[in-house]
């Protein structure tokens, strides 16, 4: 009996060492270790600023120092900027003309009353398999170009099948005329036809999908964004650097604000790329902390913020 029970203590234990062992090769802390931290990512998003392209009908934001608002005692008065010198801190306050300004997520209740907001957005968008289809010689030769159906067959047919609830970004080079171009938000522009949008989400099922410009298509009624945003999907604007990202094989990490009940996300998309890719640089390269110092940052009326 007791060699019984000493086998069975011994398989025991044997499966309990395989179970770890198991658990710890598919630990996300090995996949850390032996991907993420080697991988280059690359950023794609615009930092977002007083003076920069936006919808007219909206407007630019207002960048300020922050006061107090309150009577602090002795350390501040009500009305009194912080300032480093005063507080050993600064803080600065934003007039945001709309949650529909820079690089964003657009939700559903942008567009339609019974729709997600931001804030109904699912944890589960936090990272995605990154699809980058290239039509930037196209819109080279036509400023007005629009995603076809087409252009998306072409690309499986290069690279093979749009892998389901993945993002799909739209290069079109038109970001790099963010800071030089005083006509960015008007049209022409690249867009999305409402084919291609269909495609991606009724063929392909994608998660949504994404351009450069700071609208999906410059028909008079907006007819893909009203499709999109009012069948449920959510799409990004504004989003920079695709040609720095490979078409396919990447992942995106995907942030946004969360104000309750937004109608539109201030988004921040991160490409994830091999490691043995050309651009961005990797974990190992940048840990992130402690951070590097710069010039001394101070308030520049001119610029309406804060400059270097």
């Amino acid at each position: 009996m007791k060699k019984v029970i000493y086998f069975a203590v011994i398989v025991s234990i044997v499966a309990l060492s395989l179970s770890c062992t198991a658990a710890e090769k598919s630990s996300l802390w090995q996949a850390y270790e032996r991907y993420f931290v080697n991988a280059k990512y690359v950023d794609l998003t615009h930092p977002f600023e007083p003076d920069m392209p936006v919808w007219p009908g909206f407007g630019n934001a207002e960048f300020m120092p922050t006061k107090a608002g309150a009577d602090m005692g002795s350390y501040a008065s009500k009305g009194d900027v912080y300032t480093y010198e005063d507080h050993g801190f600064v803080a600065t306050s934003y007039n945001l003309t709309t949650d529909q300004y820079g690089t964003q997520l657009d939700p559903p209740a942008h567009w339609a009353p019974e729709g997600a907001t931001i804030s109904d957005i699912p944890a589960t968008y936090a990272i995605r398999p990154l699809v980058v289809i290239d039509v930037h010689e196209k819109v080279a030769e036509n400023t007005g170009y629009h995603l076809q159906v087409q252009d998306i067959k072409d690309w499986e047919k290069e690279y093979g099948k749009i892998p389901e609830g993945s993002v799909v970004m739209v290069r079109s080079d038109y970001y790099k005329g963010w800071k030089t171009n005083p006509d960015f938000a008007a049209k022409p522009f690249p867009g999305v036809s409402l084919d291609a949008a269909k495609f991606l989400h009724l063929e392909r099922d994608i998660l949504f999908h994404g351009h450069e410009p700071l609208d999906s298509d410059t028909t008079a009624t907006l007819v893909t964004e009203d499709w999109l945003l009012h069948n449920q999907y959510c799409q990004a604007e504004g989003v920079m650097n695709l040609d720095k990202v490979p078409e396919k094989g990447a992942l995106i990490a995907i942030g946004f604000a969360k104000p309750m009940n937004g109608t539109g996300g201030y988004a921040r998309y991160i490409a994830i790329c091999p490691p043995d890719w050309d651009y961005g640089e990797s974990i190992k390269e940048n840990m992130g902390a402690p951070l590097p110092t710069f010039d001394d940052l101070h308030w520049d009326e001119d610029a309406g913020m804060r400059v270097r």
